[in-house]
């Protein structure tokens, strides 16, 4: 039961209280590139939680019986870039033959996942903190669920201020910056939480 309670307080504190995007600082370009539309927002949210979850899994069993065995800690990054393309040209794949309109709206964001420093940080976060196969998809899973959750919400939010009058000094980048600021602070109510 205990083991519940602490794959619980993972999915939370992951998500919400550790935010990768708002308190980590991770992930930004997609962040900020991809979140004018809600629509667009969920789709990226959705490819990246794909994507996270699944490197997570994979790079943990790749650690755990090829680079520790052959005491090759050393190419974890590597390896986990390799993990990332691969998986990334899977879902770009999917989404071409099975969404168009979404891998259209993506644009160069969707391969970007590749480089997305959020999606290459969860990894190694998974192996500097030890965590389990089972943990490390947890908090893979928990980390890009808050990266959706907050670009969701930034671009719930960018649609609401297309239409509202916005100094001029403001439009464009600088409304946005400030918004995700200020859901930077409001998110680290959460802290709270645990």
């Amino acid at each position: 039961m205990e083991n519940i309670r602490d794959m619980l307080l993972l999915l939370v504190g992951s998500s919400l209280v550790s935010n990768v995007v708002l308190s980590q600082f991770l992930g930004l370009c997609p962040f900020l590139g991809v979140s004018k539309k809600i629509k667009t927002a969920s789709g990226m949210g959705a490819a990246v939680i794909f994507v996270i979850t699944l490197a997570s899994g994979v790079a943990g069993l790749i650690y755990k019986f090829i680079l520790q065995p052959l005491n090759i800690e050393y190419l974890q990054t590597i390896v986990f870039i390799l993990v990332i393309a691969a998986l990334v040209q899977f879902v770009e794949m999917f989404l071409r033959k099975a969404m168009p309109s979404l891998y259209e709206a993506l644009g160069v964001y969707l391969p970007l996942i590749t480089t997305n420093c959020a999606v290459l940080g969860v990894a190694i976060t998974n192996v500097q903190k030890e965590y389990g196969i089972l943990t490390g998809i947890v908090n893979g899973f928990a980390t890009a669920l808050g990266f959706m959750i907050a670009i969701v919400i930034l671009a719930g939010i960018r649609e609401k201020t297309a239409y509202n009058d916005v100094p001029e000094s403001f439009k464009g980048m600088p409304i946005v910056l400030l918004t995700a600021g200020l859901m930077a602070i409001a998110f680290c109510g959460f802290s709270g939480l645990l």
